[in-house]
């Protein structure tokens, strides 16, 4: 399908819709980085039950997800221009479907390369623990989670790329999952309003059916990719290392106040953060060996619900300024037809 957008319009839109989406959902990503870490047990529960900690600091390390956005904006450009990729040679030598694919997952190993860092620095800065008596805690979106984590890297900023196989095995086949059902889905919808003589082909119409094609589409990806996402958290927030011994310490008195057998709990949860140095196939059978298939979904129904809000608010936001600015070049009369 061909647009009357400009790169620039598909940009623009991409770039908006990333930056308002993120800033949104942010707090339900961090509470689901928090719960897939293997330190979950030890920082966020206390006699079995789920503690204040869990909710503190919600915005922590959103500084980085800045720096995500321009390679999100270019993914969703990619996929927006694929399918109008030429096709002038009626025998080509590669299959259009073929080429279509792999122009799309070239861009999603060039996005996630450049995505990485950023990935890592914000899932350490989001396990960053403050007490509740911290003057930074009331401060939502102060920046020292985010430098703290940094600092972790310096000596060592190579780390801040690892990781990066475990994203492009989760967001490949996410992608591969979510845009032909969220096409399927849109394309079913309008044809049933279209059927029932009720299109109106307004913006609002426009956004809703598409965050809700979107919402549904991404739910279903997220959930079968959920194991992926397990092992990707793990990998990354092992990237950081060891906090130091006079940490590990006063972190076994806390637990110790507790009743708790901190040095058991901290030898278990190192275990399962080995995937740093693991392969992404190690940790995943470390976690199925240790915390059951139900370890491997951790966070699977967050990560459900905030797919399905992300999603259906990035994909409406974008479709919907996509829309506007293409209106606002050529008129009712000249937008493309669905």
């Amino acid at each position: 399908m061909s647009f009357n957008n400009t790169n620039t319009d598909i940009l623009i839109a991409g770039a908006f819709a990333a930056f308002t989406v993120d800033f949104l959902v942010y707090p339900l990503d961090t509470i689901k980085t928090r719960i897939q870490s293997p330190d979950y047990r030890r920082l966020y529960t206390t006699n079995g039950a789920v503690n204040r900690s869990l909710f503190r600091g919600l915005y922590q390390g959103i500084g980085s997800v800045v720096l995500a956005t321009l390679p999100s904006s270019t993914k969703t450009f990619l996929h927006t221009i694929n399918p109008s990729l030429p096709s002038s040679h009626s025998t080509p030598l590669i299959p259009l479907p073929i080429l279509h694919a792999a122009a799309s997952s070239t861009g999603e190993l060039v996005s996630c390369f450049i995505l990485t860092p950023a990935e890592v620095l914000k899932q350490n800065a989001q396990m960053v623990v403050r007490g509740s008596s911290s003057s930074s805690s009331t401060h939502p979106f102060d920046g020292h989670a985010t430098r703290q984590a940094f600092n972790k890297f310096r000596n060592n900023p190579s780390q801040l790329w690892r990781g990066y196989t475990a994203l492009v095995s989760r967001n490949l086949p996410f992608t591969a999952m979510q845009f032909p059902l969220f096409e399927f889905l849109r394309t079913q919808i309008y044809r049933y309003r279209d059927e029932k003589g009720s299109r109106t082909n307004t913006l609002l119409e426009t956004g809703i059916v598409t965050a809700m094609s979107a919402g549904s589409a991404g739910t279903l990806a997220a959930v079968a990719t959920t194991p992926i996402d397990v092992v990707k958290t793990r990998i990354m927030l092992a990237a950081a290392g060891d906090s130091g011994e006079g940490q590990r310490e006063k972190v076994i008195n806390e637990m110790q106040a507790q009743g708790k057998d901190a040095k058991a709990e901290i030898e278990k949860a190192q275990r399962a953060a080995r995937g740093g140095k693991a392969g992404g196939l190690a940790i995943g059978k470390e976690i199925l060996r240790t915390e059951g298939v139900k370890g491997l979904f951790r966070g699977g129904a967050l990560r459900g619900a905030w797919t399905a809000l992300g999603s259906g608010l990035y994909l409406g936001v974008y479709e919907s300024g996509r829309r506007f600015l293409e209106r606002r070049r050529v008129g009712d009369e000249g937008l493309t037809p669905y």
